[in-house]
């Protein structure tokens, strides 16, 4: 396999890493060597790991540090490459008929791209995010694994689309299912796993400009306890700096601290059955006082 010589300034993993940093992603030396390689090697990067852990703004800043469109395809259960691909704009083609008989249906103006054949048609400046492709199913994902394979697709009244080289393919998954083994071997692969405490802090510091050091360690120690208790909706990464935003903002309007993190627990528990489980101990899982 040859290795890409077009990844411009970007000459390995820790310039990569300091790259993202730069678009507002702090990324750990694990994850900046599996997306340096994906890159470097033309290979698709799979992401995987739990909800909230910052999938999809790692292939977000990723387009950012390429000045990149990150063309965005959301996968879900029944997904089919209709709306992967493309579409005939049906309507438009009949009107079209009924004033022209002669005109051309299968004209470039009647055909409508979905987040793949935008990805083919500008390789070079668009990054291809296939979100959550584990709540696809199986057909899906094999239909997937062959556009991997050649970057092509045929449209049999318009001809073969062919990407003038790789685009850049980042995929995500929760796990909710297992992918098939020919996927995973097309991609590089990376688990992300929850941050640190001291890389979640930095990564609220980083986003949430208002917030104070003090204030941010005690809401991740928070949701870190919060994480540990069986929750249908654990909060993620965004739900931390969120809830230290609207915390610092409600006690900058005069609200204590504990108040003031009590008063904003819906910026992160997003789940009635979750705030109920934990109602009765809930002041012990608050941050006390914070400066």
């Amino acid at each position: 396999m040859s290795v890409r010589r077009d990844i411009v300034g970007i000459g390995s993993p820790e310039a990569l890493a300091a790259a993202m940093r730069d678009a507002q992603y702090i990324a750990s030396e694990p994850l900046a060597t599996a997306m340096y390689l994906g890159l470097a090697l033309g290979k698709p990067i799979l992401l995987e790991g739990a909800p909230g852990v910052g999938k999809t703004e790692a292939a977000k800043a990723l387009a950012g540090v390429f000045g990149r469109q990150a063309i965005r395809l959301q996968c879900y259960e029944g997904i089919d490459a209709a709306a992967a691909l493309y579409e005939w704009d049906y309507p438009r083609q009949m009107l079209a008929l009924r004033q022209s008989p002669e005109t051309d249906l299968y004209g470039e103006r009647f055909l409508q791209e979905r987040p793949l054949l935008a990805a083919l048609r500008n390789p070079t400046r668009t990054l291809l995010l296939i979100d959550e492709i584990d709540r696809s199913d199986q057909e899906f994902e094999a239909f997937l694994l062959e556009f991997l394979s050649d970057f092509s697709i045929s449209i049999p009244e318009h001809g073969t689309v062919r990407a003038a080289e790789p685009p850049i393919v980042v995929l995500t998954s929760n796990r909710t299912r297992d992918l098939h083994e020919a996927l995973r071997r097309r991609c590089v692969y990376h688990w992300i796993d929850y941050p640190s405490p001291e890389l979640e802090a930095d990564i609220v510091l980083m986003r949430a400009s208002s917030v104070a050091r003090a204030t941010a360690e005690a809401v991740v120690a928070s949701v870190g306890l919060m994480r540990a208790e069986p929750l249908a909706k654990p909060p993620g990464v965004a739900e931390t700096v969120e809830w230290a935003e609207a915390a610092t903002l409600l006690n900058d309007q005069g609200a204590p601290w504990p108040e003031a993190f009590r008063r904003a627990i819906g910026v992160a528990l997003k789940d009635h059955d979750d705030l109920g489980y934990l109602e009765s101990r809930l002041t012990e899982l608050l941050p006390g006082e914070a400066a």
